[in-house]
């Protein structure tokens, strides 16, 4: 049982051991390390298109944290290296695109499918509402009561 435990753990660990940057791109100062980490996270592979760079193993993803790298050691602040990144592969390359005209269906569509899924359930509901009888007519009536006492009720 034990070994069955510890050989899931290492089953989970060994996707992050992969997508760790290898040593020549870790920085020694760990403050420096937290932020090209930060940045790495909020951009996305554009090969991969569903992990951040941080988590890519691509050859682009791993030039693009080479260029993050490069702009931190040239002193770019962070908004200043998304904006380049940005300009560079465009709006895409952001894991959180910022809300401009173009970028409203992204941004709207979640929205528009949970209202309107929303309003069907509601639909659905009213129907079934409406669907069911409130009274019964008294032919109804005579018949229940007919069934009824054939049931021996």
């Amino acid at each position: 049982m034990m070994r069955a435990l510890i050989a899931c753990l290492a089953l989970m660990l060994t996707p992050a051991a992969f997508a760790a940057p290898s040593p020549d791109e870790a920085y020694a100062d760990a403050a420096m390390e937290r932020r090209a980490r930060s940045l790495y996270t909020q951009l996305r592979c554009v090969v991969c298109q569903s992990q951040s760079i941080d988590e890519s193993n691509a050859s682009l993803a791993e030039d693009m944290r080479v260029v993050v790298r490069e702009r931190l050691d040239a002193g770019d602040s962070d908004a200043e290296i998304l904006a380049y990144m940005q300009a560079r592969y465009g709006d895409y390359v952001l894991m959180l695109p910022p809300l401009q005209a173009n970028t409203l269906v992204l941004w709207g569509l979640p929205i528009f499918i949970l209202l309107a899924g929303g309003l069907l359930v509601f639909v659905f509901i009213r129907r079934q509402a409406r669907a069911l009888p409130v009274e019964l007519t008294p032919e109804e009536e005579a018949e229940l009561a007919a069934l009824m006492e054939e049931e021996g009720q």
